[in-house]
């Protein structure tokens, strides 16, 4: 009965809406009523006369400036305000509607269907209720209005008033940060962000805090993510979502066994306290078990249309053969030389008619468009061809994909770039095995095998540490000129590991062969400091750290300061050498690991300036 009334009120109260806008006069929509509406409540005229009325009063009139013209309540002696001429006792006052009729419903419908300067005049007015805002908005979104839905979910969250806003608010602050996102509106994410830390209710701020944190493990900010996670604590210490979000950042930090403890602590704190429903504690009894391969899954189903081709694809990737041998040369110089055949071209022109997209030549990695849109074609394809994964090129190209999308994940790893990282390094055996020699980028098809170490070494930076590093290790021992830039990321992975004095000797090596260049990395030389200082060579520590400030400037600021103001390295990822942004991609990357040193921290404030 009641789902029967909610479709009737829907139906009636649009039409009354339509009828309104006509010349927005009362007595139109009375006449509305009794001659069509009553159509709408299936004849029931009583009704039709008896609704009418208090939709009208709650309608926003254009001519009013979007103010309503609520009609005065009469008492039940007077005359009925739907015009019939009869006492309001014998007329709408002894009418009982089959259900209630929510106060903000003509403002939900009305957002749903004004358009540009009337709407933006509308949400300027400042008079819509917030929960006609919220409704208009999330109706918008689900029917994929982002522009709209955006609009009107701005104009909620701009109110000054927060107190009155409705909980049901949660999935809407989601949603746009979520539109932020997807249309690029990064000023307006992190302002609202703030603003929701600053003065939002607590159930909205531990929302902000959680995605805040998410924001930071997506961009590899490991430090900004655990301070973020420390404020949601505090403000929602018994949010269950604290506890996927602690995992994923213990994974990213490299502690998958304290990642499974503290899943254990909030199972058993949780399910003490009974709030959470039978699949939760279930999430959380595997998240203990095994916090890589449950965060994996959960993943893999929330992929939606991808989530079948993508379990394909593990399953396909567990069980590939043996790569099979590449044409590789040993030409003049010592250069070695791989040489695509003509079964690998063939191979890769049938896998291109589906994944479309061109790796970008002269860029170590990187893509002409975004290959995912239409993923569920070429992942399909190429788990009923897994032969086109004897060519090297297609390998390069799924592991570019898997890395842009996957890469800075932990626990996918395991399931996508291992075996990729097998397949690669049974060909980089080869290459070895034809003699001692160069494996430079610009020769024959050295780049495609190049390419492809560098994407795995990306992907597996998180999940796969060690294997990561060797790979990287390896393809440096190919390439001694370094063109992909990996002794950074092995030094990094080095100190991460704690192997200080192999991470000193490699930085003071990359540093040396680089003095004659214009802009040696940032991260070469602060990595030199950290091992210097963990190796309490203080003396070397603060010589290696005054030729790093003699070349950026910035970094030792931005790598003290608490909460520094992000900055945009570019829509490339290269940071200018001496740049702020270079200083800001290295405090992202390297702070925890500044922090995690005891009294490192501390002894890089005492180097700035009085």
């Amino acid at each position: 009965m009641l789902a029967a009334w909610v479709e009737q009120l829907l139906g009636f109260a649009s039409g009354a809406l339509v009828t309104i806008r006509e010349d927005e006069r009362y007595p139109t929509l009375m006449a509305w009523a009794r001659e069509e509406g009553v159509g709408l409540l299936g004849g029931n005229l009583a009704q039709a006369q008896a609704l009418a009325p208090e939709l009208w009063s709650q309608t926003p009139l254009e001519r009013l400036d979007f103010a309503c013209e609520p009609l005065a309540r009469p008492g039940r002696n007077e005359p009925c305000w739907c015009d019939s001429g009869r006492k309001t006792k014998h007329c709408c006052g002894a009418v009982a509607l089959p259900g209630h009729v929510p106060e903000h419903l003509m403002w939900m419908l009305s957002l749903r269907d004004w358009k540009g300067d009337t709407l933006k005049a509308a949400l300027e007015s400042g008079r819509a209720p917030a929960q006609a805002l919220l409704e208009a908005g999330l109706i918008a979104a689900e029917s994929g209005q982002r522009g709209r839905a955006q609009q009107i979910l701005e104009s909620l969250f701009e109110r000054a008033d927060w107190s009155r806003l409705p909980e049901q608010a949660e999935p809407a602050f989601e949603i746009l940060i979520d539109l932020y996102q997807e249309r690029g509106f990064h000023r307006k994410r992190t302002a609202l962000l703030d603003e929701v830390l600053d003065r939002g209710p607590l159930f909205l701020r531990g929302v902000a805090l959680e995605r805040l944190c998410l924001m930071h493990l997506d961009n590899d900010d490991l430090d900004s993510a655990r301070a973020a996670f420390v404020r949601a604590q505090q403000a929602l210490p018994d949010s269950p979502t604290l506890a996927y979000i602690e995992a994923m950042l213990l994974l990213h930090e490299g502690h998958e066994r304290e990642a499974s403890e503290r899943a254990r602590f909030w199972f058993r704190r949780l399910a003490r306290q009974g709030d959470l429903d039978a699949d939760q504690l279930q999430f959380l009894a595997d998240l203990a078990d095994n916090p890589g391969a449950t965060l994996a899954e959960q993943l893999l189903n929330a992929e939606e249309d991808l989530a079948g081709p993508l379990a394909s694809l593990q399953a396909l990737l567990e069980a590939l053969p043996t790569a099979p041998c590449l044409d590789v040369r040993l030409a003049d110089e010592g250069r070695l030389e791989y040489h695509t055949s003509a079964r690998e071209d063939t191979l890769f022109a049938a896998w291109q008619k589906h994944f479309r997209v061109q790796v970008v030549g002269d860029a170590p990695m990187g893509f002409d468009d975004d290959p995912w849109p239409h993923a569920a074609d070429w992942l399909g394809e190429l788990c009923s061809h897994p032969e086109w994964l004897d060519a090297p090129r297609v390998v390069q190209a799924l592991a570019l994909a898997l890395t842009s999308r996957f890469g800075s994940l932990p626990w996918m790893a395991p399931s996508l770039f291992t075996p990729l990282a097998d397949r690669l390094e049974r060909w980089l055996e080869q290459v070895q095995a034809a003699g001692t020699g160069t494996l430079a980028w610009d020769d024959a098809d050295n780049a495609v095998l190049l390419r492809t170490g560098l994407a795995l070494v990306v992907g597996m930076e998180r999940g796969a540490r060690q294997r990561s590093r060797e790979l990287a290790e390896r393809l440096l021992a190919l390439d001694d000129q370094d063109g992909l830039g990996l002794r950074e990321l092995v030094l990094d992975q080095l100190l991460r590991e704690g192997r200080d004095r192999e991470a000193l000797e490699l930085s003071e090596r990359a540093v040396a062969e680089q003095a004659a260049e214009p802009a040696p990395l940032l991260g070469l030389m602060m990595g030199r400091v950290l091992a210097l200082y963990r190796l309490e060579r203080r003396d070397d520590a603060l010589e290696a750290l005054a030729a790093a400030r003699r070349h950026n400037p910035h970094a030792l600021a931005m790598l003290c300061a608490d909460n520094p103001r992000p900055v945009n390295v570019g829509g490339d990822g290269i940071a200018e050498p001496g740049s702020r942004a270079e200083a800001w991609q290295y405090r992202t990357l390297m702070r925890d690991q500044w922090r995690a040193t005891p009294g490192a921290l501390e002894w890089l404030r005492g180097q700035l300036p009085g």
